[in-house]
């Protein structure tokens, strides 16, 4: 059967696209308007906390070698990068660029702090990473499906121009 107007599977994807950039803009704020996480060794305390107790153990030569001395620099690449992925998928603009980038970041942030320990049977590590694997699976619906369809700059845009034009869409 065709249903006529909008598909409910376009508005529950608008609405988890939104969601999702929400909950990043929330994130993102604070780390850049505030100067405690980028300038305050707040990202550096994170990584120390993930280095102590959290790392994959092949994480840990990249976060001590490379993330660590580069930590005020990379703190504003995260709270820069937070903040457009947030907006990106408000707005519906590149919505396909940040969600790739919201996958690897919530990846690299997986494999940096929810390492259940070596003996852990498989489950464990699907559940110790729960926080950061449930984002990263709906960075990958954005990527396979069309999140920027509906609720977006561009679809208002078009309406706006069709409604001058006096076409229907």
């Amino acid at each position: 059967m065709i249903r006529m107007g909008v598909d409910q599977d376009a508005k529950a994807l608008a609405f988890l696209r939104i969601s999702v950039g929400v909950l990043f803009l929330i994130f993102g704020q604070y780390k850049v308007f505030g100067s405690q996480f980028t300038l305050g060794g707040g990202f550096q305390h994170w990584i120390d906390r993930f280095l102590e107790d959290g790392a994959y153990p092949f994480m840990l030569p990249i976060l001590r070698g490379f993330v660590l001395p580069h930590g005020t620099a990379i703190a504003f690449l995260v709270a820069y990068g937070e903040l457009a992925i947030g907006l990106a998928l408000v707005l519906g603009l590149l919505v396909r660029t940040a969600s790739a980038c919201g996958f690897f970041y919530m990846l690299s942030l997986l494999f940096s702090s929810n390492y259940p320990g070596p003996h852990a049977v498989l489950w464990q590590y699907f559940g110790a990473s729960l926080d950061h694997l449930v984002l990263a699976l709906c960075f990958a619906a954005f990527l396979l499906g069309r999140p920027d369809d509906l609720l977006t700059v561009h679809s208002w845009f078009r309406r706006r121009r069709s409604n001058a034009s006096g076409v229907t869409p």
